[in-house]
């Protein structure tokens, strides 16, 4: 079946009130009514007024709407989650038997008893015999809360140890009269150790609130890196410039690296490197998750420093290699290059 838009058949945002959903009915009754609208698809387009009409006028039912989520779009292949609520239909109406410039919209069906399959989905009524009267008694509303999500951001440092972290999230939440506000909640959470960016950590049941005996949804928390003056991430693997000295780099040395763990390893740096170079230290990056995952890898990206001629000594120096170095021509590989 095709998912039906509300707000937009009402003309409404989604954050309208009881007042502009009143408000939109009447106008768009009045302009669809079949007995006055000279539109070729009038009975068909109050149909859908008076259907949407019916769903956001009503607050249990416009909540449970609501917890759809505002990502589907009209037309949209649609099937009603698992287990959805059902909700027996008010009493109808007459339809009006004359019409003009002063009628009131309320006083005409909105839409009678033929209702989309999209609405029946949602909200079904179920009858239950009431001796000779047979009237239908209503069935208690329930529904499952809608999951939500959102982006946090954590430290490197986090991802290596692990971590308790709280946060204050605002949720929309509709009252009883129909208008839309939101409450705040401080929720408290637990960032695994391997946690990589892009994951989501699931906290059950911490998501929208059900409506009824409805369980309440789940809150889905994606991970992203806060920007780290030292580090940088590759999916598991961690980077680091590394600066060496030009005869560092030239004749080799033994040099002291920090870690996010925060413990300190000595690394080698091999003679005759060039900036560029990358040592990889194995499976010290993000750490795995299980047993049967591999850890991250810990790369150091060696950049050659320079130290300053910033006094005659200094330059004198420079000045000393240049000439032990005549022969040096760093720029070999772009000669001949057009």
């Amino acid at each position: 079946m095709e998912y039906k838009d509300y707000y937009a058949i009402m003309g409404l945002k989604r954050e309208a009130s009881a007042d502009d959903i009143r408000k939109a009915y009447r106008r768009l009754a009045r302009k669809y009514h079949p007995d006055v609208s000279k539109e070729a698809d009038a009975e068909a387009r109050f149909k859908d007024v008076g259907e949407a009409y019916e769903v956001l006028k009503d607050a249990e039912k416009r909540a449970a709407y609501d917890q759809l989520g505002s990502e589907w779009q009209a037309g949209q292949d649609f099937q009603p989650p698992p287990g959805q609520a059902r909700h027996t239909r008010q009493p109808r109406q007459p339809h009006g038997a004359a019409a003009g410039p002063g009628f009131d919209a309320h006083t005409f069906s909105d839409g009678g008893d033929d209702y989309s399959d999209f609405f029946e989905s949602l909200f079904r009524n179920r009858a239950e015999g009431g001796g000779s009267t047979g009237r239908a008694q209503r069935e208690g509303f329930h529904a499952h809360g809608q999951d939500q999500h959102a982006s946090i951001q954590i430290d490197l440092e986090d991802a290596y140890q692990g971590a308790k972290r709280s946060l204050s999230l605002r949720f929309p939440q509709h009252n009883a009269d129909g208008t839309l506000s939101s409450s705040e909640r401080v929720i408290e959470f637990t960032i695994p150790k391997g946690v990589r960016a892009g994951q989501n950590i699931r906290l059950a049941g911490q998501g929208a609130p059900g409506i009824g005996d409805g369980k309440p949804g789940d809150l889905y928390l994606e991970v992203e890196f806060r920007s780290h003056p030292r580090y940088r991430v590759e999916v598991r693997d961690v980077y680091m410039d590394l600066p060496v000295a030009p005869w560092e780099a030239a004749l080799g040395a033994q040099v002291e690296v920090r870690l996010p763990t925060g413990g300190v390893v000595e690394v080698t740096v091999p003679a005759a490197s060039s900036a560029g170079r990358k040592l990889r230290l194995k499976g010290r990056g993000i750490p795995a998750t299980s047993a049967a995952a591999e850890a991250g890898d810990f790369y150091l990206v060696l950049q050659v420093a320079l130290p300053p001629a910033n006094t005659d000594a200094a330059r004198a120096a420079y000045t000393q290699m240049a000439g032990q170095f005549a022969d040096f021509r760093p720029r070999t590989k772009l000669e001949g290059a057009s």
